[in-house]
C-alpha cells in the first residue's frame, strides 16, 4: 500500500513540477514587424500608424494565454512595414525555419508579418522551406494599440496551430479572423476590412472552434507545387512587375530590362490581354533570354497563352502577379532554360 501510494506522490510531483513543462509543444515565433506590432497616437486610430514598433518579446508578452499553448522562443528577423521585406529577408528567414524545424524539441514556427505582402512571403516559405511540421504566418490589420485590436486573437490562433499535430503535411498556413488558408493559394483582397485574406478558389483549409484548429479536409499539397533549395543562394535575381491597361508604353518592357530586370511580369487584362504593340516589345525581351510571364490583374482566373501564336510570353497559370514574380526568381535562380522556366506556370 505504501509502494501505491508513494507512487501515485511522484506521479503526482512529476506532473506539476517544471519538468511537466517540457511537454508543451515548442514553437519559435519569427517576428519581421508589421501591423501587429504597430502603434498609433490614440486607441480610435486603425489606418493611421507606424508598423513595426514592438519587439517579439512586446508581442509575446502581451498575449500572456501563449504560454499555455506552447514553449515560445521568439526571433526578431526584421521590424519594418511589409513593402519593405526584400530578398534577403526572405532569404534569411527561409534558413532559419529549415534549421529550426530540423530540431527535435520544434513543433512547428510562426512568422508575424505586415499584410500587405504577406502573401508573397508565405508562398516563397511554401516553395523553399520542406517540413511536415507546420509554418504559420500571422499578422493584423489594426495596430496594438487599437480598439479591438485583431493582432493578439490572431497571434494565439497562429501558435495553437503551429503547435497542432493536426497542422502537419499542409505547407505553409495563413491564420487570420478565425480561417486557415494555404499559403500558396491566399491572396489579401480588401485594404482594410479584418477578413482580407481569402483563397476564392480553392478556399479555405479549416477554421478554429472552441480555440482549437477544424480542418475540412484531410492534409494535402497543392497540385504541381515545385520546391526550390535556396540554403546556399545569397540573392535572388531581379524581376519586375509592369501593369497592363489602355495605351501600355511597350518601351517599359525595355526599360526595366536595362535597369537590371531578368525577368518580367505583366499584371495583365484578362486572361493575359496586352495591346497588339506590345508583343513585338515581349518577342524582342524573350529573344535576349528574359522570360516575360503574362498573369491577371482580375485577382483570379487561369491565364494562358493563344496557341495560334498571336500573343507572346509566357502564361502564368494560376499565379497572381506577385506570385508569379516570386516563382520566377526562384526559377531564374535555378535554371535559364526557358522551355523549363514555362513549364512552372503554363501546365
Amino acid at each position: 500500500m505504501k509502494k501505491i501510494l508513494l507512487s501515485c506522490l511522484i506521479g503526482t510531483a512529476l506532473l506539476t513540477s517544471p519538468l511537466s513543462l517540457l511537454a508543451k509543444p515548442g514553437v519559435t515565433l519569427f517576428a519581421t514587424g508589421g501591423t501587429i506590432a504597430g502603434k498609433a497616437s490614440s486607441a480610435k486610430e486603425a489606418t493611421e500608424y507606424k508598423a513595426g514598433e514592438l519587439s517579439v518579446g512586446q508581442l509575446v508578452a502581451a498575449v500572456p494565454a501563449l504560454n499555455e499553448v506552447a514553449t515560445i522562443s521568439g526571433v526578431q528577423i526584421a521590424n519594418v512595414p511589409s513593402g519593405d521585406i526584400d530578398q534577403q529577408i526572405l532569404l534569411a528567414l527561409t534558413k532559419k525555419i529549415t534549421d529550426t524545424l530540423q530540431r527535435a524539441d520544434q513543433s512547428g514556427v510562426v512568422v508575424t508579418h505586415g499584410t500587405d505582402t504577406l502573401e508573397e512571403t508565405a508562398f516563397f516559405l511554401d516553395l523553399t522551406v520542406k517540413s511536415p511540421k507546420p509554418v504559420v504566418v500571422v499578422g493584423a490589420m489594426r495596430p496594438a494599440t487599437a480598439i479591438s485590436a485583431d493582432g493578439p486573437m490572431n497571434l494565439l490562433q497562429a501558435v495553437t496551430l503551429a503547435s497542432s499535430d493536426s497542422a502537419r503535411d499542409r505547407g505553409v498556413l495563413v491564420a487570420f479572423n478565425d480561417r486557415i488558408a494555404s499559403g500558396f493559394y491566399v491572396s489579401k483582397t480588401n485594404a482594410n476590412v479584418t477578413d482580407t485574406f481569402k483563397a476564392t478558389e480553392p478556399g479555405y483549409l479549416g477554421s478554429f472552434v472552441k480555440g482549437q484548429p477544424w480542418f475540412y479536409y484531410s492534409p494535402a499539397q497543392p497540385s504541381d507545387k515545385p520546391f526550390f533549395d535556396v540554403s546556399q543562394k545569397t540573392s535572388l535575381p531581379k524581376v519586375t512587375i509592369l501593369y497592363a491597361h489602355q495605351e501600355q508604353d511597350p518601351a517599359l518592357l525595355e526599360a526595366a530590362v536595362n535597369a537590371g530586370a531578368q525577368g518580367i511580369v505583366i499584371a495583365a487584362a484578362g486572361n493575359a490581354a496586352v495591346p497588339v504593340r506590345a508583343n513585338a516589345a515581349i518577342e524582342k525581351i524573350m529573344a535576349k533570354g528574359v522570360p516575360v510571364v503574362l498573369s491577371t490583374r482580375t485577382g483570379n482566373g487561369y491565364t494562358s497563352m493563344r496557341t495560334d501564336g498571336s500573343r507572346h510570353g509566357i502564361g502564368s497559370g494560376i499565379y497572381n502577379p506577385q506570385k508569379a514574380r516570386i516563382l520566377l526568381m526562384l526559377a531564374l535562380a535555378e535554371t535559364r532554360d526557358m522551355d523549363k522556366i514555362r513549364g512552372y506556370f503554363d501546365h
